[in-house]
This record gives structure tokens, C-alpha cells and sequence, in this order.
């Protein structure tokens, strides 16, 4: 009955976001990954996008949780009544059956917030719960032939983590993760402008910046946004016109430590599969790695060509939705061997 009316589910658990893969019928949720809660009962009022716009606009009796930090889960309890509220959001008419779920997670977390990753979702209603890496799900979602014996490296950024691998005959030969992403950006712009302009502005501001003129690299024209915020002075609200040379300025920090990180990663990989990676380059996933100039840096600084996914966003949620089918192919092809022994 399971095989016939169950769907495999595939969950990209972010800190910014969760997205859900329903096989059949693709992303059916991209949604921020923030629950309001009622102080003291704890009855969710808002889940997803309407509780995003309450971050930092609340009453007294309203609290706007981000449920995951860093890539893990940091409330257990709001974190499962997020995940069963998109689930009987996309799922209704399924909700007496439970589903199999795959969730990619950072594979620089401890077993104990694996544990968590597991008990959320198992609570959330699954039937089976498989938990993987993330650049190993990027990798699936990228269509990248992982299963080959061949070396092919993968840079996840997400908003909590970055996550560096080499993949090889469907296994994590090298990996490395590091609890930086795009909410370090976002910290590191609203640092800037403090610092430099004595304007305090919030994440959103912080945000915008990064995405409609954030870079790696110089630009030949220099773009200027206008933000409001709060002069650090006077206390007043106050108006300024940063450009895209500040905010690079900025990011230079945080995006270092990726590189370095990756260059790190390359130096640990096996000669062999290094020359495939020379060759085949490096496949960019997650929404950092959307930041402007970021793959044109990372290329002259490894000296590696580097290659943006086709739908960077997506592809966690993508390849752990594919996860059981890549796995049964890959255990087909081995049992042709197996039958020679």
C-alpha cells in the first residue's frame, strides 16, 4: 500500500529557507524557515513567509522564531510543527499516509543534531526517514554523475553553512564544511555600515544590499542603492547611498574564508581525482553562491574553472528528492557484478 500512495519527499532543511520536492511534481514549497508563536502557549499563529514579515515587528504575545541556525536545528519543537505544516500544506489528501522523507543536512553537525534532524521529522509524520549530506544532494539535484569513477567537487552555500566535497563512485572522498553563509554576509554588510557610516540598519536592508549590488569581485560600473535605517548617533531615522564597492568591501571577509576553505578542501583531495576535478571544475550550489562575481573569484583564486548549477537554489531539495532513485540505480548496476561472485 506504501509503494502505491506514498510519496518520497525531499527536504532542504535551511536556515533562510526550506524547501520541499514531492516526486511527480517537483518544488511544491520555498518558504523562509520562520514559525510566530503565541508566548507562553506556544500555539503557532504564522508559518513561512507570513511569519517572516513578522521578524522584528511582533507585539509582546507574538514571538517570530528562526527554528534552525548555523544549518541546525536549534528548536526542536518548532521546527517540527514547521516541517508538518508544509507537509499538510502540499499533502493534504495524503495525510493518513505517511511518506518516506530525505533531508540533506550540513555534514559538519554531531550526531546529536542529526538525532534531531531525525526525531523532527519522524514527528512531523514521516514513515522513514533518510538524513544525507547536503553537497551530496547538490550533487544529485545538479545531475552531476556522481556514481562515476571520477572525482567532481561540489561548493554548497547555503544561508548557515558552506559545504566543500569530492565526490567519487557515489561517496564523500574529501568534505568539508564550515558554519558560514549568506546570514554571515548579511552580518557582515550591517557591521560595514555601522562601522563606516554609523547607520544601524536590520537583515533585510543587510539583504537587499547583497543581493541587488553585493559582489566578489570590482565591477567596471559601480552601482548605488539608497537604504533607511537608524542614525547610531542621534538616534534618529536617517537616509544613505552606499555603492557596490562598500558592500564588496564589506563581504571580503566571509567570502575569504570560503576560498580558503576551498583551497583547503583541493589540497586534501587524492592526486587522481584532483586532475578530474582540474578538468571537470567546480559545480557552485546554494543561494551564495548567486552572490555576483563569487564563481569568477573563486576560479582565479584555485586556478579551477568553476560552473554556477542550473537551479543553484533547488538543487538540495532535488537531489534528496531523488535520492531512492539514484541509490536503486546505482544498487542495479552493482549487482550485475555481484552476480559474478
Amino acid at each position: 500500500m506504501f509503494g502505491r500512495n506514498s510519496s518520497d519527499i525531499g527536504i532542504d532543511l535551511g536556515t533562510c529557507n526550506t524547501l520541499i520536492y514531492i516526486r511527480g511534481k517537483g518544488i511544491v514549497i520555498n518558504e523562509p524557515s520562520v514559525v510566530a508563536v503565541e508566548r507562553g502557549t506556544k500555539k503557532v499563529m504564522a508559518v513561512g513567509a507570513d511569519a517572516k514579515r513578522m521578524l522584528f515587528k511582533t507585539p509582546a504575545n507574538i514571538i517570530a522564531i528562526k527554528p534552525l541556525q548555523d544549518g541546525v536545528i536549534a528548536d526542536l519543537e518548532s521546527t517540527e510543527k514547521m516541517i508538518r505544516y508544509f507537509i499538510s500544506k502540499v499533502m493534504p489528501r495524503y495525510r493518513f499516509i505517511k511518506p518516506r522523507m530525505v533531508i540533506g543536512v550540513p555534514s559538519c553537525i554531531t550526531e546529536v543534531e542529526r538525532r534531531a534532524v531525525e526525531e523532527s521529522a519522524y514527528k512531523a509524520g514521516a514513515r522513514e526517514v533518510t538524513v544525507i549530506e547536503e553537497s551530496l544532494a547538490a550533487a544529485i539535484g545538479a545531475d552531476i554523475p556522481i556514481f562515476e569513477p571520477a572525482g567532481h567537487m561540489v561548493c554548497d552555500i547555503g544561508g548557515g553553512t558552506s559545504e566543500i566535497s569530492v565526490i567519487s563512485l557515489g561517496g564523500m572522498v574529501v568534505t568539508s564544511a564550515i558554519r558560514l553563509g549568506g546570514d554571515k554576509f548579511d552580518e557582515a554588510i550591517i557591521r560595514y555600515v555601522r562601522s563606516t557610516h554609523n547607520l544601524i540598519i536590520g537583515g533585510g536592508v543587510a539583504e537587499r544590499l547583497k543581493i541587488e549590488i553585493g559582489n566578489a569581485s570590482p565591477d567596471k560600473t559601480i552601482e548605488k542603492v539608497e537604504i533607511k535605517g537608524t542614525d547610531a548617533i542621534t538616534g534618529l531615522p536617517r537616509r544613505l547611498e552606499i555603492d557596490s564597492t562598500g558592500v564588496r568591501e564589506a563581504l571580503m571577509e566571509p567570502i575569504t574564508k570560503i576560498v580558503d576553505e576551498i583551497k583547503s578542501t583541493l589540497g586534501k583531495t587524492p592526486p587522481e581525482l584532483a586532475a578530474d576535478i582540474a578538468e571537470r571544475g567546480i559545480v557552485m550550489t546554494g543561494g551564495g553562491s548567486l552572490l555576483k562575481g563569487l564563481p569568477k573569484l573563486i576560479a582565479k583564486e584555485t586556478g579551477v574553472p568553476v560552473f554556477l548549477a542550473e537551479q543553484p537554489l533547488n538543487c538540495v531539495a532535488l537531489g534528496a528528492g531523488k535520492y531512492f532513485d539514484f541509490v536503486k540505480g546505482f544498487n542495479s548496476t552493482r549487482g550485475d557484478y555481484d552476480d559474478l561472485n
